[in-house]
């Protein structure tokens, strides 16, 4: 009998052991697939991102889900980090301060680098480049930018394109967002609006009751990126890495020619840190 209970006892602890190794095992496994590195998130294992609502094809809402180019673009970044994304809609006026502030991980809008932005937040690497539209209607007789003085101009408020209408003089009237600069234009209460061209032109298109037109474009200098907070580095080198991947699996010339299909890339654009071999869209 004693003997029987030894080994029972033996039994017993060799049990209490595997089970020991393997709960390690298994809270070792759930840490490594549900935190990564550590990125300095708002929540462990989820990208909270800043964006807006009312921009396609960038940045928008349908059927209830966030999407657009730049936020198909970074939920396939955030899957390369092992991150969940989670978008809130904002206004672009106050997205980079709530970036820099720790309200958001991360700010997606096609956000343009300027040195001025660069006081309140950091980058990632360029992803998309832009042009500049003039919106107008159809019978204002507005077909170049150089006819604008003078003229009731609109601009979304923090943008580039209100710092342009700022430094030609423009006297610019500012709103919150896209559908306001829109709004404004129908109602006649504008004669032009300057906006990202992409949005300015899909918006004439299908909100525009017939009566805007992209009237003109001209190409922009700087390219857009990710906005991230200036203390977190490890986030921002992170997205990068990420981006990085996500051009060479060919991941971003999909997503270039699903949201503006037939637009040609500038000979000296290259997205992300620009040694990575990609796809040219079909033009």
């Amino acid at each position: 009998m004693r003997a029987f209970g030894a080994f029972r006892r033996v039994v017993a602890v060799a049990g209490a052991v595997t089970l020991a190794v393997s709960m390690v095992a298994c809270g070792s496994d759930q840490k490594d697939a549900g935190s990564g590195p550590d990125l300095g998130l708002i929540k462990s294992g989820t990208l909270r991102i800043g964006t807006l609502t009312d921009a396609p094809p960038n940045v928008y809402v349908q059927d209830g889900k966030f999407t657009g180019f730049d936020n198909d673009l970074i939920s396939a970044v955030a899957a390369k980090l092992n991150l969940k994304p989670e978008f809130v809609g904002t206004d672009f006026s106050a997205l980079l301060s709530q970036v820099n502030g720790g309200q958001y991980d991360l700010g997606s809008s096609s956000i343009t680098i300027t040195e001025a932005r660069k006081k309140t937040v950091a980058f990632s690497n360029g992803y998309d480049f832009g042009y500049l539209g003039l919106n107008t209607t159809k019978t204002s007789g507005i077909t170049s930018f150089d006819q604008l003085p003078g003229k009731r101009v609109v601009v979304v408020q923090g943008t580039v394109q209100d710092d342009y209408a700022t430094q030609k003089n423009l006297n610019p009237v500012r709103v919150p967002n896209y559908n306001a600069a829109l709004g404004q234009l129908k109602a006649g209460t504008a004669d032009a609006w300057v906006s990202p061209a992409e949005i300015g032109e899909k918006m004439a298109k299908e909100q525009g009751g017939g009566t805007v037109i992209l009237a003109a474009k001209e190409l922009s200098d700087a390219p857009m990126a990710f906005a991230v907070a200036k203390s977190n580095d490890k986030l921002r080198e992170a997205v990068n890495k990420a981006l990085d991947e996500v051009i060479a699996d060919g991941t971003w010339t999909k997503l270039v020619e699903k949201y503006y299909p037939g637009r040609a890339v500038p000979a000296n654009f290259k997205p992300g840190s620009g040694s990575v071999k990609f796809t040219a869209p079909k033009a």
